[in-house]
């Protein structure tokens, strides 16, 4: 099979005025309805929703020569130290980097509920968006479950969001604005499920991860609909203070979330000086086109409905999530 290739990035628009945003909105066309929104997606949901517990063999072992995340999207990749790394040891580093995101991403999961039910919390209990918002809920207590499920099947430690910026997230996700809860739920789902969309078909990978991240993906599309059809509502409607504020909280959240996106004791867990391959993965320019690259459609969708404006695409940029 041929090695997933990531696209190369594409120069980033200049900040948009608020005449630019007017036509950008009317070229969006009109807010859809909100009930109906979530009416198709509950029918989605009812279609297509899995018990991974069922739906997957947890019990078989894993096949000999096959990789946990495929090897372009290791961060060491194409990095001087990943040219000295035996075809083993990288094999290994994969592994790990596969329990570092699946830990990542149970965190993540676990702030965006809490960032769903403060949503719903005044909203009336018998809409389609409360149900909707409920069933994603219930979505991803499955979705951490499953992931926590497969660090324990690979045998790599689980990998905690370092202190500070789960401290840091904590302070973020209590302040959020409505629309800066669902730009950072975009954030989180949008470019793992692009790496995610180039693993579960790779023949590379262990039938196991293919599956979990199958699963992920198919389940994901209806939460990155809810969450980018939320948002764009919140940056018509909301208030000018809060437009502003969310832009800044959620480029802070772009560098809170590419720090944490693997975590760094991965290395030295595999044998090597964590120092000098923190250094490497930050000079690669292979990671940052594959981190540029998975975090297109969503900067693409943001610039048009306005969020990466003024200090807060410095944050962006600064990330390295946005050129």
């Amino acid at each position: 099979m041929t090695p997933a290739t990531p696209l190369p990035p594409t120069p980033p628009a200049s900040p948009a005025s608020d005449s630019d945003l007017r036509l950008l909105r009317d070229a969006l066309g009109p807010l859809r309805d909100r009930e109906q929104v979530a009416e198709r997606l509950l029918e989605a949901s009812a279609k297509h929703s899995f018990d991974p517990d069922k739906e997957l063999d947890w019990e078989a072992p894993p096949e000999d020569g096959k990789w946990y995340w495929p090897p372009e999207l290791v961060s060491l990749y194409d990095t001087p130290l990943w040219h000295t790394m035996p075809e083993e040891r990288r094999m290994e580093l994969a592994r790990h980097e596969a329990a570092s995101l699946a830990s990542l991403g149970i965190w993540f999961e676990i702030i965006l509920m809490q960032l769903l039910v403060r949503h719903i919390y005044d909203k009336p209990v018998t809409s389609n968006h409360v149900r909707y918002a409920l069933t994603e809920i219930a979505d991803e207590c499955r979705h951490s479950m499953m992931f926590a499920r497969l660090i324990q099947k690979g045998g790599a430690p689980a990998y905690p969001v370092p202190g500070r910026y789960h401290n840091m997230a904590r302070v973020l996700k209590t302040v959020s604005t409505t629309p800066g809860s669902f730009a950072a739920t975009l954030l989180g789902e949008e470019i793992l499920d692009w790496m995610q969309r180039l693993t579960f078909p790779d023949e590379r990978i262990q039938p196991l991860v293919r599956g979990v991240t199958r699963i992920h993906v198919i389940e994901e599309a209806r939460h990155v609909r809810y969450a980018r059809e939320e948002l764009r509502r919140q940056m018509v409607t909301a208030p000018r203070w809060e437009q502003e504020f969310t832009r800044l909280n959620c480029g802070q959240a772009a560098r809170v979330f590419s720090v944490c996106f693997v975590n760094p004791q991965v290395y030295a867990n595999v044998g090597l000086d964590q120092r000098a391959a923190v250094a490497q993965v930050r000079a690669s320019g292979h990671r940052r086109e594959v981190m540029q690259s998975g975090a297109k459609r969503l900067t693409d969708f943001l610039d048009d409905i306005g969020v990466l404006r003024g200090p807060g695409r410095k944050l962006w940029q600064s990330s390295g999530l946005l050129a």
